[in-house]
């Protein structure tokens, strides 16, 4: 990565929610600890459940598992970092720090993407070829689109942290957001970001829009299987199955791609954050209770899970 910054300048400044009535600020603050505890508490029980209990051991749980996962990280790498500059005067971030919180934070959302792609195929056969479905999901080609994923996430996020931060920081030093993300840095350069702003769009379309038409070739093949079904019964379940995913892909493409495919427009910071809050923090949270409320067996296995662990604990006391 090249480094046009100045040598004496060891970090980023970020303004996070700074710029609000103090009211606000304490607001916002109770908001994030308590969302982010409901996202490490709802996906860090379906991670259990769908780990510990054998009855989920399928490649429709074992992708939404790895979903949880992301969803899990994705917050944790932005939020830790925010609490504690809602703490502190100062509200800095260092370079590597920036850089390592941007990569990571992109690859778990390129992977995210791609994720919601792989479900979706995951369904597509569980309807449409359901006699097929175990022949050809097997855990081999599972564990294959599971990495297969991550690297995409991966290699998409280095090219992009790469070219962010190869651009001259001759502005400002100020972010106008609470983490880093590439909308507020390419704001601070001083530089041409035409390229940036290309490459950008390229990624969008590899990492985010090819899974999207996954999806909607996959759903679109799903809604004639459904309405081949004549009992409103059949119908309905499998409705049910497909009805978590969908919510969860138009609520994380609606937010991430809005963010990201308006660049170069005359935006607002303070809608920028709202947006950002959105896809990396209330999702995360609200998802694990579509997936959990909206799924019989995933409702039943949890509270299994809790139950046998009441069990345990009040044996031993």
């Amino acid at each position: 990565m090249g480094r046009d910054w100045p040598s004496n300048v060891t970090e980023f400044l970020l303004l996070g929610f700074s710029d609000f009535a103090f009211s606000y600020q304490v607001s916002f603050l109770a908001f994030f600890v308590l969302s982010y505890i409901l996202s490490l508490i709802g996906n860090g029980l379906i991670i259990l459940t769908v780990t510990l209990d054998s009855h989920l051991h399928s490649p429709m749980y074992f992708f939404l598992r790895n979903l949880s996962v992301i969803e899990l990280c994705s917050p944790s790498v932005v939020i830790p970092k925010t609490l504690e500059n809602f703490m502190s005067e100062k509200r800095s971030i260092s370079f590597m720090g920036c850089i390592l919180q941007m990569f990571i934070f992109l690859t778990l959302g390129i992977s995210e993407c791609v994720f919601l792609g792989v479900m979706a195929f995951d369904r597509y056969m569980a309807i449409c070829h359901p006699l097929q479905y175990r022949s050809v999901m097997s855990p081999k080609l599972c564990y294959k689109m599971t990495v297969g994923s991550w690297m995409i996430g991966s290699l998409i996020s280095l090219g992009q942290t790469s070219f962010i931060f190869s651009l001259p920081f001759c502005n400002s030093y100020l972010i106008p957001h609470f983490f880093c993300d590439i909308p507020p840095l390419l704001t601070l350069s001083c530089a041409n970001t035409f390229i940036n702003e290309l490459s950008i769009f390229i990624a969008c379309f590899c990492g985010a829009t090819l899974p999207l038409l996954l999806i909607l070739c996959s759903y679109i093949n799903i809604l004639r299987s459904i309405l081949l079904i004549r009992s409103v019964e059949g119908r309905h379940k499998v409705l049910s199955t497909c009805g978590s995913h969908l919510m969860s892909v138009l609520l994380y493409y609606g937010t991430a791609m809005f963010m990201y495919l308006r660049l170069g427009s005359e935006t607002s910071s303070n809608n920028d954050r709202m947006i950002a809050l959105f896809y990396c923090l209330i999702i995360p949270t609200i998802n694990p209770f579509i997936y959990s409320l909206r799924n019989k067996d995933m409702k039943k296995a949890i509270w299994r899970l809790i139950w046998k662990n009441v069990g345990v604990f009040s044996q031993s006391c």
